[in-house]
């Protein structure tokens, strides 16, 4: 019996260990090249057209890379930025394929789709990659709609983590006549004048007033801007609390509903992260609020309010205006109403104090220390969002907890 305590211990320890597995957090792309100057074209390019951020996005990809000698012959080709997105969008595959998934393709063949198919632009079949397993190892990769162009041959694992990201290198860019057909521009998009248009004309009857905020909000455009606009009803409830803020206030009020980043309907159902916005200082966590997705419906939490977007405005990448039912109240300005506080499951009841035990010698027994408090401040928007980020993880936690579990019960039985 008492050999078994040494085994019942360290299953303890085992079981406390996978419930505190450290939450997954998003792969960078950038970074991940960042250590491989070969490549360092092809990363400079995923950051201009805006493909970084879509691939740092997802939970599951493959990037096939391509070296800066290849690279520079896609450049050649003085593709504007737009058509160079579409082509670069071919090399991010929707699925995830490492080395070895390479080498087990069921018949020796499968066709996967790309970001480029995904993306809308692609018509018919076009957008999708056939990967074959050829004899002695080789791989390869083409375009539906290559036109009798080689296929590029896969070289060598760039990075993996299973099954989140895949870097493999290929030995040329893939070709696509569809993909490298020229884009017109888009017109340039005008905030105000957008929303207006489409039910937010008192949101933006504000940005107007307050120029200094709006400017905030156009020089961001180029790089990447996601607005959430209440429609008119929102703001025509919301107005006696906006008159009662102060002009910095105000203010942060209206960049808080400015995201420096683009984010399409699709990323906002997968973003796994609490969101920065325009009224947020630096790196600190003020001024953030969490996405949360329930079939088709998408909802944006902060402490205060839970607003859902009724209709998208504008999605042009790498600009988007959402309508929302509701203005976005952060916790920096307004308190916590007293429904959402009571909503927090209460403090245990407070065990009764054990009696004083009696010494032969009438000497008395220390009070135990007084336990913790449970008053601690709320959790921030980001921890909220966690619970999206640990859907990666959770299973291999679960199964962990699960076996810990079971090791416990097979020493104890042991023993029996």
């Amino acid at each position: 019996m008492q050999r078994a305590f040494p085994l019942l211990a360290a299953s303890l320890l085992l079981l406390a260990a996978a419930a505190t597995l450290p939450v997954a957090r998003g792969h960078n792309i950038t970074k991940i090249l960042a250590q491989h100057p070969e490549f360092s074209t092809f990363n400079h390019y995923l950051s201009v057209t805006h493909l970084a951020n879509e691939i740092n996005r997802r939970l599951t990809i493959t990037v096939l890379a391509v070296d800066n000698s290849g690279m520079g012959d896609l450049l050649a080709k003085h593709l504007s930025i737009l058509t160079l997105r579409n082509v670069l969008a071919l090399h991010i595959l929707t699925d995830y394929y490492g080395a070895k998934k390479l080498h087990q393709l069921t018949g020796g063949s499968t066709i996967s789709s790309s970001v480029f198919q995904s993306s809308g632009h692609a018509p018919g079949t076009t957008g999708y990659i056939n990967i074959t397993d050829h004899r002695r190892g080789k791989v390869t990769f083409i375009t539906e709609d290559a036109g009798g162009a080689a296929p590029a041959v896969f070289v060598k694992s760039v990075k993996e983590i299973p099954y989140n990201i895949s870097i493999l290198q290929i030995s040329t860019i893939l070709t696509s006549p569809e993909a490298e057909a020229p884009v017109a521009a888009p017109a340039p998009v005008n905030l105000t004048e957008a929303m207006s248009r489409k039910g937010c004309k008192a949101f933006a009857d504000m940005l107007l007033a307050r120029r200094d905020v709006l400017q905030t909000f156009q020089d961001n455009l180029d790089s990447g801007l996601t607005v959430f606009c209440p429609d008119d009803d929102a703001v025509t409830a919301f107005a006696p609390k906006y008159k009662n803020l102060t002009a910095e206030g105000k203010a942060s009020l209206l960049r808080f509903h400015g995201v420096p980043a683009y984010y399409s309907p699709q990323l906002l159902k997968t973003n796994a992260a609490a969101l920065s916005t325009l009224a947020t200082s630096g790196h600190s966590k003020n001024f953030h609020y969490s996405v949360r997705t329930d079939g088709d419906s998408i909802t944006l939490k902060t402490h205060i309010v839970t607003a859902t977007i009724t209709s998208t405005v504008v999605d042009q990448d790498p600009d988007a205006i959402y309508a929302i039912d509701k203005v976005l109240e952060p916790r920096e300005l307004f308190k916590v109403p007293e429904v959402v506080k009571a909503d927090a499951p209460a403090p245990a009841p407070a065990a009764p104090a054990p009696k004083k035990a009696k010494h032969a010698h009438g000497a008395k027994h220390a009070s135990p220390p007084t336990p913790a408090g449970p008053d601690e401040a709320p959790a921030d928007a980001d921890e909220e969002a966690s619970d999206n980020a640990a859907s990666s993880v959770g299973a291999a936690g679960r199964w962990l907890t699960t076996a810990a579990a079971a090791t416990v019960a097979a020493a104890v039985i042991s023993v029996l």
